[in-house]
């Protein structure tokens, strides 16, 4: 805990049906363990959003595969802390990322979609890598709604939309355990692709930046 920042409350586990003992291990360490029936990796950060406090200041997503760094932490939260910032988001593609860790499909995903927001936005990003941090009264003003592929994607989006301070650190990561359901398919990379696709342009509507045209 000591590699964590000061302040630090709360690590909430979100169990989005697991069928191991990730629940009870993470209730052991002292975590808090909530429950999402509903598949998806949107609706599991919906939940674990959902329950925080009113209190709560800064939020950190990172992902339960042993992908992300924990303990570099501090390096996403203290830009916010200093008033710099209110999202920080942790860049593999500028980081250190193991051999294997980020396939192929997922560089040039990221390459795309971060290539779309500037385009949409003028904001520079250059990968949509789970481990974040946000202002949680920011993250709140967002309304995100994504529950599956087009969570990370949307917030960069509405960040970006409504004049956020947004910032990347270089991250380190590595290689998963177990399969992804979307890198590690063609199926589920094509899935993900297109909702993400599908979330940038809808927020660009949204926001105006596309008009469409009637026949």
């Amino acid at each position: 805990m000591k590699t964590l920042p000061p302040g630090l409350t709360e690590i909430i586990v979100v169990d989005n049906g697991s069928t191991d003992d990730t629940a009870a291990i993470a209730e052991a360490a002292g975590a808090k363990v909530v429950h999402e029936p509903v598949r998806g990796y949107g609706a599991a950060c919906l939940r674990g959003v959902g329950s925080l406090g009113r209190d709560t200041d800064i939020v950190v997503f990172l992902d339960g595969d042993f992908s992300d760094h924990a303990e570099e932490m501090p390096l996403l939260v203290e830009p916010i802390l200093r008033g710099e910032a209110d999202l920080v988001i942790g860049s593999r593609l500028t980081g250190r990322a193991e051999p294997g860790a980020l396939m192929p499909v997922a560089r040039f995903g990221n390459w795309l979609s971060t290539g779309l927001i500037r385009i949409f936005w003028g904001i520079s990003f250059t990968d949509l890598g789970p481990f974040r941090a946000i202002r949680f009264d920011a993250l709140r003003a967002l309304d995100m709604r994504d529950r599956d592929f087009g969570w990370t994607v949307e917030m960069q989006a509405k960040a970006a939309a409504r004049g956020l301070r947004c910032m990347e650190i270089p991250v380190s990561y590595r290689r998963r355990i177990g399969r992804s359901k979307i890198s590690g398919t063609l199926l589920g990379s094509m899935k993900a692709g297109f909702k993400i696709l599908y979330v940038l342009f809808r927020e660009a509507f949204s926001t105006g930046l596309l008009k469409h045209q009637k026949g």
